[in-house]
């Protein structure tokens, strides 16, 4: 038969290589069903064969860690009938608890107000706009900090007007419950116990709801919250500070989310510390930071020396730096701020040289004895 000329009904066979054996498909319907299963990366190994592990929290949906409670604060809400359908969220926020609320919202029908301020990084401000949320600004001023309790009246305000649900992520308990399978995925991941956890403190949850886990399922893990100096959650004088998503502001109550008992032991990092750290990190590594996850890994990377022989050590880094291109990662909004310290990152880089130099020699060292 021409070409052209086949009968238009004949059934032409399969080629063989389309005739594939059935199995179960790795496909998702929805973007919150991506949550989790967040990958661990070593950073840091020491002659003594301590490593620093990185909890790579950027790579939930909206980038961050803060998803996971947003969730949970949601599916809890719903379960209360605190939100019923077409419901109206609306929260305070520095962004990321914000994005993960705009996410919820629109996964299952909700309309969600961010009440912001020009503290938050513009990005994130884009990504809860790109998703269908409404911004409210509130003037942050020149105080060099963010504007916590402002943004947390609008809020109410707003709530009280409409009767819209506020999720309070700084007291609701479905924040710290959000981070239990943070926990499981920890220890399924490894073949040890954690030794020693590190984490920023904002609203409490991340780290304290992933310690309270990992030692309900037997962890003996030692604790260590970051904040930014100028924060007062840890007690002390306020100030100002540029690092979003953690710490507290002077005149700001410390919610319940911040559990004292399940934190060993309390840091303070300063902005121009953690953000040479993070660079560092990006430069190392390739991928980049938030500003708390470098605040978070300075204080470990300090730590290091100073811990037992084959110490596990594992920060949780619970943004990306790809939202913070225009300031943590833009000389310019360094310098005008007097953030940009060459000495610093130096400080950082030596620090990591000298642990790759401590592996080198450990493996001389063990060669010679062979030898």
């Amino acid at each position: 038969m021409a070409l052209g000329q086949m009968n238009a009904h004949a059934v032409l066979p399969l080629p063989a290589t389309t005739q594939l054996p059935l199995r179960s498909e790795n496909v998702v319907r929805s973007a919150s069903e991506l949550i989790g299963s967040t990958p661990l990366l070593e950073l840091i190994r020491t002659g003594t064969g301590t490593r620093l592990l990185l909890k790579l929290e950027q790579f939930n949906p909206t980038g961050s860690a803060k998803v996971r409670m947003a969730r949970e604060m949601v599916l809890q809400a719903e379960r209360s009938g605190e939100l019923r359908p077409g419901g109206h969220i609306v929260e305070p926020t520095s962004g990321n608890t914000g994005t993960g609320l705009a996410l919820m919202a629109l996964e299952r029908g909700y309309t969600f107000t961010a009440v912001v301020d020009d503290h938050a990084a513009k990005d994130k401000l884009r990504a809860m706009k790109a998703m269908g949320a409404q911004l409210v600004s509130v003037d942050s001023g020149t105080s060099g900090g963010p504007s916590t309790v402002e943004r947390r009246r609008i809020a109410a305000e707003i709530a009280a007007q409409t009767g819209a649900y506020r999720p309070d992520q700084h007291n609701n308990p479905h924040n710290n419950a959000g981070y239990r399978d943070l926990a499981r995925e920890l220890l399924a991941d490894l073949n040890t116990d954690i030794d020693y956890l590190v984490g920023a403190v904002g609203t409490g949850g991340s780290l304290c709801g992933t310690v309270e886990e990992l030692r309900r399922l037997g962890s003996r893990v030692y604790a260590l919250g970051v904040e930014p100096t100028g924060s007062i959650i840890f007690g002390g004088a306020g100030g100002g500070y540029w690092q979003t998503g953690a710490g507290s502001p002077a005149g700001f109550p410390v919610g319940g989310n911040v559990k004292y008992d399940a934190i060993d032991e309390n840091c303070r990092v300063r902005d121009v510390d953690a953000f040479a750290t993070a660079r560092v990190v990006a430069r190392r590594t390739g991928i980049l930071v938030g500003g708390t996850g470098g605040a978070a890994i300075h204080v470990a990377l300090r730590r290091l020396v100073h811990l037992p022989a084959g110490s596990t050590v594992i920060v949780l880094v619970c943004d990306a730096g790809e939202k913070y291109l225009d300031t943590v990662y833009d000389d310019d909004w360094l310098h005008e701020r007097g953030l940009y310290d060459r000495a610093a990152r130096q400080r950082i880089i030596r620090l990591c040289r000298a642990y790759d130099e401590s592996v080198r020699l450990a493996a001389y060292g063990v060669e010679r004895a062979g030898a």
